[in-house]
């Protein structure tokens, strides 16, 4: 089985808890745990391999050229990443079908949950940079929705909107540093990025690569100085806060870290970034935790403690710093999803959150207070649960640093008063919450969960002991190969033991413990200092800030965006000036070397006839039927210019448009005003005269610098491997149909968009029909005259036959699906004009919506045909045949794709022009005045 099956059968599972939630919530649980329960158990089948150092690596080329590969893989890290997003999600799971109440929808809670999931595990998985921050983006708004689950309430909505904000824009910084990243390798291969590290770090882009992976990993992370949405996002409903905040979201940011240690550590900007950054995050979030009266708030400020702690250590830059940053890791994710799992319950069951109430729940609810003690004590880093083996590791590593030359010891001691914080904060979770007197206004009477609601804290907090106790047996397996995956083959050595004698680290510990009871034994001193700050609601500023961006976007909107289309273009075309003008100023001579063609009398009069024509449209353009006969012929000459330069396809094509879209400008101009008055003044005038001058000239002189030099076109290889490549001569068509027939795919997926937005647009319009011209002479009584009538009958059979004509010989010859199709389009549009639509309707039962449709789905299986074959997307197929009657001939698949286009151009003209006819038919109501 393959590892992309695991985020394909997740994101395929998202529809379970939908489909189930009818048959019970129990039922919608249970099904839902079925899916990463399976993905987990997959996950672990590779635990052998893993543990023996190999890495997992699966491929799918999509565009290969273009460095776009679907690319997953399997190490250590990602291995204990999956396990924690795997296995704490199941327990969240459970633990969500007793939290959420019975008007919350639950199909609708699980279907967000396993999205998210199904984004981290792509993340972890990823082994493309590209494919990376795609799955980045995803775990940016599914925690949007997940955080902005209970949208009824005002803080949900505005802590949901600043969580994607911040990260969101982290987002598009880290966008930039990976393209830098792969611009620097030459690859998006995650594997060969990693294996790039000195390169990397001896390039010049390195620091703004460095800084720009940084802003998206420390925004996740909710680091210092982007810290402030994290707790915001308490407002999500606390299975939601669990998850984000102990396997996934900010562990996100820290797995980035860790992923990224290979290629972009080992600097001394690396040290200072991450390591200072890392450093302040620990002691900001360790000191505002002690004052917090809300008990997941508390909390949210410890998680970002401890990511600071994580942080600190990847910014080290040493193996056994790495070591202990991953181990914090594992710890971390148990004792705080736990944590935050019995916050969940002691809201539910006593409701309330307010630490200034919850006084004595030890009475109440011993089972829940048991697991949670044991949950704090591990966060506060007790001996014998696992929050201490690492948090121990982490003081030894601050004693052996030495980047801050003189002032080095200033991290172990700050680590140490971090340590202080973490002990009070700790104390006063357990304290004040299960003891400390009898409850304070409590809206209900406490009471234990119910048992199900219990079991995952149980496994968490067994989980705390075991891994405190017995860590090598445990975790020790795990913990090496993940550190492997970021050490690569210089793992330390390191030990698990929880003894290790008497030593300085070991001081460091009892310091903090012993500095946590006395900091929160004389609180109260503490607290007096803290109320001379005033506390500033980071949500408040946010939205502050918001609006007024919004305010001065929305100025400066009103200001730009004035209905006026000139100005529009104005802007556009000045904007067009300095960007094509600037370069020209530093070009000598716009002539080249390349050989003029020789100008014959027939080639000065069309230019002069096109040059007048155009400058007609542009002054009588109020004249509205004068200006499309002189537009229709700057049209015709255009068309014939093609056609003199051996562009026969493109002659055949845009002599085609020109038809069609003279009959578009005609039935739309029909529901205009016949005449406009004059709405600009001299200087305007002047204005747009001078600027389309300059314009004119600008583009005039880059034509004449390109035509008189010589160009290195591609053109080459298609000449040369159009008939043995795509086994046709006409090169163009071949060009439309194999070389990019994805192009000429999406070309026809666009048109059929637009046509289907134009029919839904005027499907339902009624518009009075004018009477009269803009001289008020009336409209002749016959619309239809005879002899307009029956010769476009007799028009249409030759008009189909040259149709047919010109499909079939496209592959060799000008022609080709796409001006087959406008010739049959301008056939019908013919009848539709000489007989009116009352009398095609009948007679021409086709339905347009479905000739589109048709067309895109043969085209699309003409291209998906190839891959029976094991052959790349579209790649055509052709054979030469004896056929009786007709002798040899070729046939291709490239004629079914044709065939698809064919049919999506008439069906997409037809159903516009069609459409627009109808407006005018009898039953629309018809106006007396013009």
């Amino acid at each position: 089985m393959s590892l992309f099956w695991i985020p394909l059968i997740l994101l395929a599972g998202v529809a379970v808890p939908v489909v189930t939630e009818k048959y019970g919530r129990s039922w919608c649980a249970l099904a839902t745990m079925l899916v990463p329960a399976a993905m987990l158990a997959f996950i672990l089948s590779f635990l052998p391999q893993v543990f023996a150092g190999e890495l997992l690596v699966e491929r799918f080329d999509w565009i290969p050229a273009a460095g776009l590969t679907l690319s997953m893989r399997l190490d250590g890290l990602a291995m204990l990443f999956a396990i924690l997003i795997l296995g704490i999600g199941l327990l969240i799971i459970l633990y969500a079908r007793y939290y959420l109440s019975a008007t919350d929808s639950m199909g609708r809670f699980y279907a967000l949950l396993l999205l998210f999931m199904n984004a981290m595990l792509a993340i972890v998985l990823s082994n493309n940079l590209l494919q990376l921050w795609m799955a980045w983006e995803v775990t940016s708004i599914s925690s949007f929705l997940l955080i902005g689950f209970w949208a009824g309430k005002t803080e949900a909505r505005k802590g949901a909107r600043m969580a994607l904000t911040i990260t969101g824009a982290g987002g598009l910084a880290l966008l930039a540093g990976l393209l830098l990243l792969a611009d620097i390798v030459g690859s998006y291969d995650l594997t060969q990025v990693l294996a790039s590290g000195e390169q990397i770090r001896e390039h010049a882009l390195y620091p703004v690569a460095l800084i720009l992976i940084l802003l998206g990993a420390f925004t996740k992370s909710a680091q210092f100085p982007f810290h402030f949405w994290l707790p915001h996002a308490m407002a999500a409903p606390t299975p939601v806060s669990a998850y984000l905040h102990s396997a996934t979201m900010v562990k996100a940011g820290i797995f980035l870290l860790a992923r990224m240690y290979p290629a972009l550590a080992g600097t001394e900007l690396w040290f200072l970034i991450v390591s200072l950054t890392g450093l302040a995050t620990l002691l900001l979030g360790a000191y505002v935790a002690l004052f917090k009266h809300d008990l997941k708030g508390l909390l949210a400020y410890s998680t970002i403690s401890h990511l600071g702690l994580i942080t600190l250590l990847l910014g080290m830059d040493t193996g056994l710093a790495a070591v202990a940053a991953i181990f914090h890791i594992i710890n971390h994710a148990i004792f705080k999803a736990s944590l935050f799992m019995a916050a969940g319950i002691i809201d539910h069951e006593a409701g309330t959150r307010d630490m200034r109430k919850l006084n004595g729940l030890w009475k109440y609810m011993p089972h829940t207070a048991t697991l949670a003690m044991v949950a704090a004590a591990s966060m506060a880093g007790i001996p014998l649960l696992n929050g201490f083996l690492s948090k121990e590791m982490f003081f030894a590593e601050t004693l052996h640093q030495v980047a801050l030359g003189s002032l080095s010891w200033m991290v172990p001691v700050l680590a140490t008063l971090g340590g202080i914080f973490s002990v009070a904060y700790s104390l006063r979770f357990i304290h004040d919450v299960f003891f400390n007197g009898e409850p304070v206004d409590l809206p209900k009477v406490p009471h234990e969960p119910p048992r199900y609601m219990k079991i995952p804290v149980e496994i968490l907090v067994t989980l705390c002991l075991l891994v405190g106790i017995f860590p090598g047996a445990i975790i020790g397996s795990l913990l090496y190969a993940a550190a492997g995956s970021v050490l690569g083959a210089n793992v330390p050595e390191y030990s698990l033991s929880i003894w290790h004698g008497f030593n300085l680290p070991l001081l460091m510990s009892a310091v903090a413990l012993l500095g946590g009871v006395l900091v929160y034994s004389f609180r109260g001193h503490l607290y007096h200092f803290q109320s001379q700050f005033r506390e500033n609601d980071a949500k408040l500023i946010f939205e502050g800030v918001i609006q007024y961006i919004v305010a001065r976007a929305s100025a400066f909107h009103n200001w730009f965006v004035n209905g006026s289309l000139q100005s529009y273009v104005t802007w556009l075309l000045l904007l067009t000036l300095v960007v094509t003008g600037a370069p020209l100023l530093d070009l000598n001579g716009a002539a080249g070397h390349q050989p003029h063609q020789p100008v014959g009398a027939v080639e000065i009069i069309a230019a002069v006839l096109l040059s007048l024509s155009a400058l007609a449209t542009v002054i009588f353009h109020r004249q509205r039927m004068f200006a499309l006969v002189t537009l229709s012929v700057v049209g015709l000459i255009v068309s014939i210019a093609f056609a003199r330069f051996s562009a026969p396809d493109l002659a055949l094509t845009q002599l085609s448009v020109e038809v069609v879209t003279v009959i578009l400008l005609m039935l739309a101009l029909f529901f205009l005003p016949q005449k406009t008055h004059n709405e600009s003044s001299p200087r305007r005038v002047a204005r747009d005269l001078s600027i389309a001058a300059i314009f004119g000239g600008i583009i005039a002189t880059i034509n004449y610098a390109i035509i008189t030099r010589p160009l290195d076109s591609i053109s080459d290889f298609f000449i040369a491997n159009s008939k043995t490549g795509g086994g046709g001569t006409n090169v163009v068509n071949v060009i439309l149909v194999d070389f990019r027939g994805f192009d000429t795919l999406g070309e026809i997926t666009v048109l059929s968009i637009a046509a289907l937005g134009i029919f839904k647009l005027v499907s339902r319009m009624r518009l009075a029909m004018p009477t009269a011209d803009e001289k008020g002479r009336p409209w002749a009584r016959d619309r239809h005259p005879l002899i307009l009538s029956v010769i476009s009958q007799s028009l249409l059979p030759l008009a189909l036959l040259v149709s047919a004509y010109i499909f079939l010989r496209g592959h060799n010859m000008p022609g080709g699906g796409f001006i087959a199709g406008l010739v049959t389009s301008v056939a019908l549009i013919q009848q539709y004009v000489a007989h009116g639509v009352d009398w095609v309707k009948p007679r021409l039962k086709l339905d347009y919506q479905w000739l589109i449709a048709c067309g895109v789905l043969i085209a699309s299986l003409t291209g998906l045909g190839s891959w029976m074959f094991d052959k790349p997307f579209l790649t055509s197929w052709f054979d030469y045949f004896d056929i009786p009657f007709i002798g040899t001939t070729e046939l291709a698949s490239a004629m079914l794709f044709d065939l698809g286009v064919y049919l999506t151009v008439v069906g997409a003209i037809l159903l516009i022009l069609a459409n627009l006819g109808k407006l005018t038919t009898r039953y629309r109501p018809i106006s007396q005045e013009d």
